[in-house]
């Protein structure tokens, strides 16, 4: 839910009556919150702040504070706590305990949480309602790391074998609202970058228990000595029994001081830079594949960058000299290693393509890692070349380009051939080999390229106006994307062994909820043919699915056919393409008519 952020719509700050009522709603809520409890998360005295989302979230937040609750919907009913508000009040929730905290790192990457990851006790579970708020927790840490709904009743979960889905994750540490507060934090040395350990400092007993422990000896061996009458004998077994105490508090000890040794070393801004560098090629050669792009930088950094770090080191893009991730992308653009642009709809950096000859890339050695265990995967955002599910076929959508009259001269220059198709990142390679064989990289400024005739008119003859004056440079950064803008677009498309070849960009995928006569609502899905989806066989499935009824209908101007689906189930049917036939959320359109 808070996995990309989105600019706040509006903000404003809650009445004595709204907050009172706030507070009936939590409580009502969260029935095993006392009323210390609910103070702690929305004190009395405090003005409260709530932050509306187009999306129709509401997030309330103590004002100069941090945010404590979020409304999924806006209407009240589907209040949650946020991870702050956890740490506050840790038993706000009832929890479910993760196997380890190795399993904590696919929740935090944007994934559910499954069956198979939860610690079952031997009692067995704690009876659930469908829908029913919890939290999650790590092995020896107190702190919660995310909050979800329960997305079956307990009695299903042990019918299905305690397989499946257990929670929607609504919120985690490190998604965008815990990311959105100045003043962000962690609740103990056990939160790091991208997974949850035990907290360190409950692994051994604080010094008041030591003490306690050694006074209990004393104690016992006093006693001892009242009723035996050994003096001698009892004071040596307790100078024992002490010195033995002290012996392993002094080994603990020194063991935390070796291990605080270990970790004292902290990387300068210039050793971070170097590391995100290596990272990322490291990335750009093993996983990122040219099928793949346009790719978007979150995905690029938690799918391929921070897996390819060096084991044990942690990554934090905040305390290299870039401090953001669009700015380093950006530099290594204007480096000519790869290709980037914002994109202002989704206002988020885009991997466009590779530089895969350039010098920093070829003279880059990657390193042979052994493959990480899969015991999850995020089924929210499934990449096309390994979405499968239930012998679903596989899917793979790839947008390639073809010259034009416009670049031809380019790649004859080069002996290219001009009738075959390029990826995004082999095209760039073509300009960009231009460039270095011509030489037109501006001495003055390396970011630059002088544009040559044969350059200028590829990149802009019949796109500047009458009379205009045609650029004599242009930046390093930007020639892949005007190159590619100049080129014929066509995508091709394949799974199993159906493929298709279209010209243009790729239709998305419309679902839309509508109300009908007899205020009933229906949801109509269209443009499924982009994808090679079988109208007659999703109304099929979806019929059984959703245990509705289900019609075909014939677009006008065959263009071909939708699936009329009864009830509003945009989202459920919206989850059910990503995670059963592949399709890239980016290519998934909602529009529900239904909310005012």
């Amino acid at each position: 839910m808070f996995k990309k952020a989105v600019d706040v719509k509006a903000l404003q700050r809650l009445s004595g009556a709204d907050k009172k009522k706030l507070r009936r709603t939590a409580k009502e809520r969260f029935p095993q919150a006392s009323d210390a409890d609910v103070d702690a998360l929305l004190p009395p005295k405090a003005d409260i702040m709530v932050s509306k989302y187009p999306n129709r979230v509401h997030v309330y937040s103590i004002e100069g504070g941090f945010p404590m609750l979020f409304d999924i919907d806006g209407r009240g009913s589907e209040i949650y706590p946020t991870v702050y508000a956890l740490w506050v009040v840790p038993e706000l929730l009832p929890s479910f305990l993760l196997k380890g905290g190795e399993v904590s790192r696919y929740v935090l990457g944007g994934a559910d949480l499954m069956f198979p990851g939860i610690f079952i006790p031997q009692e067995g579970l704690p009876n659930f309602a469908e829908g029913e708020p919890y939290s999650v927790r790590v092995p020896g840490n107190p702190a919660p790391i995310a909050v979800g709904a329960t997305t079956m009743t307990s009695a299903q979960a042990m019918k299905a074998g305690l397989r499946g889905k257990a929670l929607r994750i609504l919120h985690h540490y490190r998604d965008c609202l815990w990311d959105a507060v100045e003043a962000r934090y962690v609740p103990n040395a056990g939160f790091l970058e991208d997974v949850v350990f035990g907290d360190p400092a409950l692994s051994q007993p604080p010094a008041d228990e030591l003490s306690d422990v050694i006074e209990e000896n004393v104690e016992e061996k006093t006693e001892l000595l009242s009723v035996g009458g050994q003096m001698a004998e009892a004071v040596e077994e307790l100078t024992a029994g002490v010195s033995n105490v002290l012996k392993v508090s002094e080994s603990a000890i020194e063991e935390d001081k070796s291990k605080d040794e270990k970790e004292e070393h902290v990387m300068t801004i210039e050793e971070i830079d170097a590391l995100l560098d290596k990272c990322l090629l490291q990335a750009l050669h093993t996983s990122v594949k040219d099928k793949d792009l346009p790719m978007p930088g979150s995905i690029l950094w938690s799918h391929h960058v921070l897996p390819n770090r060096p084991s044990g080191t942690t990554l934090d893009i905040k305390k290299s000299s870039h401090k953001k991730l669009s700015k380093w992308l950006q530099s290594k653009a204007s480096a000519g290693l790869i290709s980037a642009k914002e994109d202002k709809h989704k206002k988020e950096i885009m991997l466009l393509g590779i530089n895969r000859g350039h010098p920093d890339y070829t003279s880059f050695r990657p390193e042979k890692r052994p493959k990480e265990p899969t015991e999850q995967r995020d089924t929210n955002n499934p990449s096309p070349s390994n979405a499968t599910h239930a012998g679903k076929s596989q899917l793979e959508v790839v947008e390639i380009y073809k010259p034009t009259a416009h670049v031809n001269p380019i790649f004859i220059s080069l002996g290219a051939d001009t009738s075959r198709y390029y990826s995004a990142s082999e095209a760039s390679d073509v300009v960009f080999s231009y460039v270095e064989k011509e030489n037109l990289v501006k001495p003055t400024d390396k970011s630059k390229v002088v544009l040559d005739a044969i350059l200028c008119d590829a990149l802009y003859k019949g796109a500047i106006k009458k009379g205009g004056a045609y650029p004599a440079e242009i930046h390093k950064r930007d020639i892949g994307q005007t190159f590619l803008g100049r080129m014929q677009i066509h995508h091709h498309v394949a799974r199993g062994s159906d493929s298709v070849l279209r010209k243009g960009t790729i239709k998305s995928i419309q679902i839309m909820t509508e109300r009908r006569q007899g205020n009933k609502k229906v949801t109509r899905v269209s443009g499924l043919e982009s994808f090679l989806l079988d109208a007659d066989s999703l109304a099929s499935e979806l019929q059984k699915k959703f245990a509705c009824s289900t019609t075909i209908a014939e677009l006008p101007g065959k263009k071909g056919h939708e699936v009329l689906v009864q009830g509003g189930v945009i989202d459920d049917l919206a989850r059910h393409l990503v995670e059963h036939y592949g399709i890239p959320k980016r290519y998934i359109e909602v529009l529900d008519k239904t909310k005012k």
